[in-house]
This record gives structure tokens, C-alpha cells and sequence, in this order.
């Protein structure tokens, strides 16, 4: 049944019902679409049946297929809106209502990418800017409340950018500093500043592309932070290693050209990692836009990151938790090491403050702080987000304080031990 066209540019249609106690779906054409058609006609049409599509549990309405002869109408302006009315319609809260496509030119799954989602009473409205088979899915997704995310979004901008600034002057203050490029150690902690400003600028720029519409752009961005973010867990794990091999096994370790082939663990595996991902990009798009759905109003915020929930979970989980554990083994075993000396020459039982700030200082260097990441499965936790949030974005200012402290203890080391080599001189010519 075609309705006149109304006012607002587009066309009216129901759809069809193949029974009569289906539940009507309506639809609105914008009229730009039949502007770019080849024939001024459209076809509508209501699946009875939803087997022939992929995960088709999770749907809930009718597949209906909206399209016009031609070639493929995509970027719309003006969005093509269609109203499903759902009998079984319910507020879930361990899932939402989402309007995706299924994308037959692709890899045959549902996406949501250029659909927009909005709850209404017993009806779930779609908005998308292309033409093809429609439905509305019932997704399990930790969702954020849309102030929340406003204000995370805060936390993580500023935090980031004074991170960002902060590991950049570390590698400002290592490349200025003769003493401080000539310690291994500070060596590995502007390695990892240097994935941490790859990081938090990618990061940054994440959001404000995908807006850009530009995808290429999206997809380099989204590796950018993939490779980063794996640098960054790799320094880390690289930054437990030496801090074993420093403190634990003191003696009898020398390695040939140790730092150029930590740096190739430290750069080089995460290279391999993005490089074995990319080489299945163009069959399998797995950078890109992906949208985050709001939980309040069901809208959807575009980032550039990754689109496949295999790669997203399956790869970065099992390799943080691989590092996660080492690093955590490395800290426990240094920190029991530092507590044990201490109280063996202090003859006490309590810890020195100065003792504690070691370890808090060490737990940054090692990133235990990621760990919180275990604890957001299954739930949005916001106390979770928040401390993650705030922990992670202030890493970098972290670092540059560690370095800071360290160089100006290794300066006043060198200045007691002048003045006692000095002094020694002293008394000897005395004596002479």
C-alpha cells in the first residue's frame, strides 16, 4: 500500500503481510533515493521465514527487504526509516534491541554499520542511510548510559592528552640526557612512553575519524591503536623481564646487544601480530568503523577500532592475560624481594612508605592497572570504567614522575660517591 508523499520528502509505505495477524511494518522512503534510481520504482518485501539468514535466533521481528532498480543506495542524507512493531516487546537487561542489515556482498552476517536504533512503546524505530534487507536483532552488549559515556569520554580525553604530553617528554628528556641514554633501563621506559604516545593519539583521533566518513582513514586508525596498544603490553612484559633479570638473577647475566633485541620483541612482535591480521583485510574487514550503543536512548556512537568480536576478545584478551600473569608473578617476587631486605636491615615488621611507593611505582611500569578489565565482563561495572579510565590515561605522567625520581637518585648517588672519592683523595695527600 503507497501513501501520498508527505511534505517531508519521503514516501510513505506499509509493508506487506502475508498473514493477517502478522504485525505491520511501516516504512518511509526518502525521496532522494528514487532521485538516484534508474526506474522510479520500489520493491518491498516480508520474509515468513528467517532460516536462510545467519544467527537467526536472535531475531526477533520480520526480515523485510526494501529496494529500488538501480545501483546499490547507500549514504543517504535523508535516513530511510522503518517502524517495527514487536509483540513480544520488553525492556531487556541483558540485551537490546538493535536494527542491523545482512550483508549478502559480504561475509553473510548481520552489521549494524549506518543504522541507528530507537526504543519507542512496543515499537523499535530504524534509521539507516542504505537500501537491503532489514531486521531487529536481540543483542547481548554491556551497553553505557549516554551520560556516562559523556563523561568517560572527559576523563579519557584529558587523561590522555596529559599522558600523551608527558611520554613525550620522556622521550624529549632521554634524547637530551647523555646519562640517562646510556642506562638500559631508562632505555626500556621510553620505549614504552613511545607506545604510550601512540597510543593516547590514536586514541584521541579515534572518534572525532569516524565521523569523517572517510573509512581508509578509520581503518589506519584502528591499526594505529591496535599496534600500539600490543607495544605497550609488550614493553610492559619486556619491563617485568629486566626487572627480573636486574634484581633476581643479579649475577653472572650479560646478553650481546640486549636492548636492540628486546627492542625487536618490543616493536616487533605486535608488527607480526597487526601485519597477520591485515593480510585478510580486504576479504574479511576487520578494522573499521563499529558503533557503541547507548544504553538510554539506544543510539549508537561510531569509533574507529575493531569490527570482529573474535579479534577484539579472542586475540588482545589471550595476549594481555599471557602478559598479565607473567608480569604479575615478576611483581610479587620483586616486591616480597624489596620487603624482605628491608626488614632484614631496619630488624622491623613494617613497611616504609617510601618501600610502598616502590611497589606502586613498579605496578605502573608493569601495567597490573589493565587487569581491571577482568573485572568489566558480563555488567557495565561504572566504578570498574572509572578507575580504569583514570588509571590507564594517567600512565604515561606516571612514567615521566618514575624517570624523573630515578635520574635525580642515580644524580645524588654519583654526587655522594664524588664527594667520598674526593674526600679519600684528600686525607691520602694529608698523609703524604
Amino acid at each position: 500500500m503507497v501513501n501520498n508523499i508527505k511534505t517531508s520528502g519521503c514516501l510513505s509505505i506499509t509493508a506487506p503481510s502475508l498473514l493477517k495477524e502478522a504485525l505491520k511494518i511501516d516504512t518511509w522512503i526518502p525521496m532522494e533515493a528514487f532521485e538516484r534510481a534508474t526506474q522510479k520504482k520500489v520493491g518491498v518485501v516480508v520474509y515468513d521465514s528467517n532460516q536462510q539468514f545467519n544467527n537467526h535466533d536472535a531475531i526477533v521481528s520480520k526480515v523485510i527487504r526494501i529496494e529500488i532498480p538501480g545501483p546499490d543506495i547507500v549514504n543517504l542524507t535523508d535516513p530511510l526509516i522503518i517502524n517495527f512493531t514487536l509483540s513480544n516487546f520488553t525492556n531487556h537487561t541483558n540485551g537490546n534491541y538493535s536494527c542491523q542489515y545482512y550483508d549478502e556482498q559480504g561475509n553473510e552476517t548481520w552489521k549494524t554499520d549506518g543504522c541507528n536504533t530507537t526504543q519507542l512503546p512496543d515499537v523499535v524505530k530504524c534509521s539507516c542511510n542504505h537500501m537491503t534487507a532489514f531486521a531487529v536483532l536481540l543483542v547481548e552488549v554491556n551497553n553505557i548510559d549516554e551520560r556516562q559515556w559523556e563523561i568517560l569520554s572527559y576523563i579519557s580525553y584529558i587523561g590522555c592528552s596529559l599522558s600523551a604530553i608527558f611520554s613525550a617528554f620522556c622521550v624529549l628528556s632521554f634524547i637530551f640526557n647523555r646519562n640517562a641514554r646510556a642506562e638500559v633501563s631508562s632505555s626500556i621506559h621510553v620505549s614504552l612512553s613511545g607506545a604510550l604516545f601512540l597510543l593516547n593519539i590514536s586514541f584521541m583521533l579515534s572518534e572525532w575519524t569516524a565521523t569523517l566518513g572517510k573509512e581508509k582513514f578509520c581503518v589506519f586508525i584502528a591499526v594505529m591503536i591496535h599496534y600500539s596498544l600490543l607495544s605497550c603490553f609488550t614493553w610492559m612484559a619486556v619491563e617485568a623481564l629486566h626487572l627480573y633479570l636486574l634484581l633476581i638473577r643479579v649475577f653472572n647475566i650479560y646478553i650481546k646487544n640486549y636492548m636492540a633485541k628486546l627492542s625487536m620483541i618490543g616493536w616487533g612482535i605486535p608488527a607480526v601480530v597487526v601485519g597477520s591480521l591485515l593480510t585478510i583485510q580486504f576479504t574479511h574487514p576487520l578494522y573499521g568503523t563499529t558503533n557503541v550503543t547507548l544504553s538510554n536512548s539506544n543510539a549508537t556512537n561510531a569509533v574507529c577500532w575493531i569490527k570482529d568480536p573474535i579479534v577484539l576478545y579472542g586475540v588482545n584478551l589471550s595476549y594481555f592475560t599471557v602478559i598479565f600473569i607473567f608480569n604479575l608473578l615478576v611483581l610479587l617476587k620483586v616486591s616480597r624481594q624489596i620487603f624482605k631486605l628491608k626488614q632484614v636491615e631496619k630488624n622491623n615488621h613494617k613497611i616504609p612508605v617510601k618501600d610502598a611507593g616502590t611497589v606502586l611505582g613498579l605496578m605502573c611500569l608493569l601495567g597490573t592497572t589493565w587487569g581491571l578489565v577482568f573485572f568489566g565482563f558480563g555488567y557495565t561495572n561504572y566504578v570498574v570504567l572509572y578507575l580504569f579510565c583514570i588509571s590507564n590515561t594517567t600512565q604515561g605522567a606516571s612514567i615521566f614522575l618514575w624517570m624523573c625520581l630515578t635520574m635525580t637518585r642515580r644524580d645524588k648517588q654519583k654526587a655522594a660517591l664524588t664527594k667520598s672519592l674526593s674526600t679519600l683523595d684528600t686525607i691520602e695527600k694529608q698523609k703524604e
